[in-house]
């Protein structure tokens, strides 16, 4: 009941909107959508492209509606990043003439959406273009560009730069889900934004009362490393597993992505890849996580404050929203170089302190970063904001 009053509250009769960048796998941006979408359970969701089947029961039953881009072949739809171009095209294509209020979940593009002039809209964003501005160095790398193939990315890359400079300056306020992405913002976008933590410790909501019952009953059981991480190149996870092929430490990798099988190829027989798991599964694993290893750099680190919630230390790249998460020597340790010889010297020193990091300090340090308070912080951010 109380729920749905906070609904009424801050729909006021207007038409709602809600629009994000790709529902192709669940992450945290997803989890974050989904709880903003919960304060507007009739609002539809708009998004460049959608994977039914990969999303699962997430957003089942709310008003999908996709662009032009879904029309593209399904093998063609499996590669979409190669469709960069065209995205700034598809999300401006968007028709949002019947609403009073959007709000955009971005870590790219959708903030870029075109709304009349009296729609408010309202501006999510997990991150600045990451490939577009201070990583883009490193994306040439990745992609291995040479010769005129580097020169036309470089391009690509300066054009992005523009839209998405542009784009940012169109919704009319701006939230961001940690100080260090309000600084990247600032220093981008020359604009002001407001830091509203996510809701981290989603996991907790959906417990059953099976799942309570094991986390209280095996809490102590903690006998390997963890990793829960989209499997793509900027996430490094290679690196943790060159430090654990030579560790020969037990360590599980939690996540899908396009370097999943390269990555199973140069692993050791210590690590085991798990796939997709359902979340009553990743409690089990955190819960039994010695620590949850973090090598790059995020914007936020939703799985630092998971981990934590759950007792497990995190062992982190020391750049980025993880510092607004990790306490030096008290939570976790810190590296300052994703190589596999840093980071297994930073596990070499979670090992000499292990027993030593305050489980009642890790929760402490997360206990606000709730999906409650961040939907409440939303809901009065929007009232204030909207006529």
């Amino acid at each position: 009941m109380e729920i749905q009053q906070k609904e009424m509250n801050v729909r006021s009769g207007k038409k709602v909107a809600l629009v994000h960048d790709f529902l192709v796998a669940y992450g945290g941006a997803e989890r974050v959508l989904e709880a903003i979408a919960e304060i507007f359970p009739d609002a539809p969701i708009y998004t460049l492209l959608y994977d039914k089947e990969r999303m699962r029961e997430h957003f089942k039953g709310r008003d999908i509606r996709v662009s032009w881009l879904s029309k593209l072949p399904n093998f063609l739809k499996k590669r979409y990043r190669f469709f960069l171009p065209f995205f700034p095209v598809a999300v401006e294509s968007f028709d949002l003439r019947d609403f009073d209020l959007v709000i955009s979940s971005s870590g790219a593009w959708s903030k870029g959406i075109i709304t009349r002039l009296n729609t408010k809209h309202i501006a999510y964003l997990h991150s600045p273009m990451r490939y577009a501005w201070d990583y883009h160095e490193q994306y040439l790398e990745e992609l291995h560009a040479r010769g005129k193939r580097k020169i036309l990315i470089r391009m690509l890359m300066s054009y992005l730069r523009v839209w998405d400079r542009q784009a940012a300056e169109r919704p009319d306020v701006l939230l961001v889900n940690s100080k260090f992405t309000e600084d990247r913002v600032k220093k981008y976008y020359r604009r002001k934004s407001t830091v509203v933590y996510p809701g981290a410790l989603g996991l907790f909501e959906s417990l059953s009362q099976e799942d309570i019952r094991y986390v209280r009953e095996n809490q102590k059981m903690r006998t390997h490393f963890l990793v829960v991480s989209r499997l793509t190149r900027s996430k490094k996870i290679d690196t943790i597993i060159s430090a654990f092929n030579k560790l020969e430490l037990p360590l599980i990798i939690v996540g899908d992505g396009p370097e999943k099988k390269a990555l199973e190829q140069v692993a050791e027989k210590n690590i085991i890849f798990r796939g997709f798991v359902e979340d009553s599964e990743l409690v089990k694993l955190y819960d039994g996580a010695r620590a949850v290893l973090f090598p790059s750099e995020e914007d936020f680190g939703m799985v630092a404050a998971e981990a934590l919630s759950f007792g497990a230390p995190v062992i982190a790249y020391a750049y980025g929203g993880v510092r607004e998460i990790i306490q030096q020597g008290k939570t976790g340790e810190l590296f300052y170089a994703s190589t596999p010889e840093i980071i297994a010297e930073g596990v070499l020193r979670f090992l000499q302190n292990e027993g030593k990091y305050d489980e009642t300090l890790m929760k402490q340090s997360v206990a606000h970063l709730t999906k409650e308070n961040f939907q409440e912080s939303v809901r009065k951010f929007i009232e204030a904001h909207i006529d």
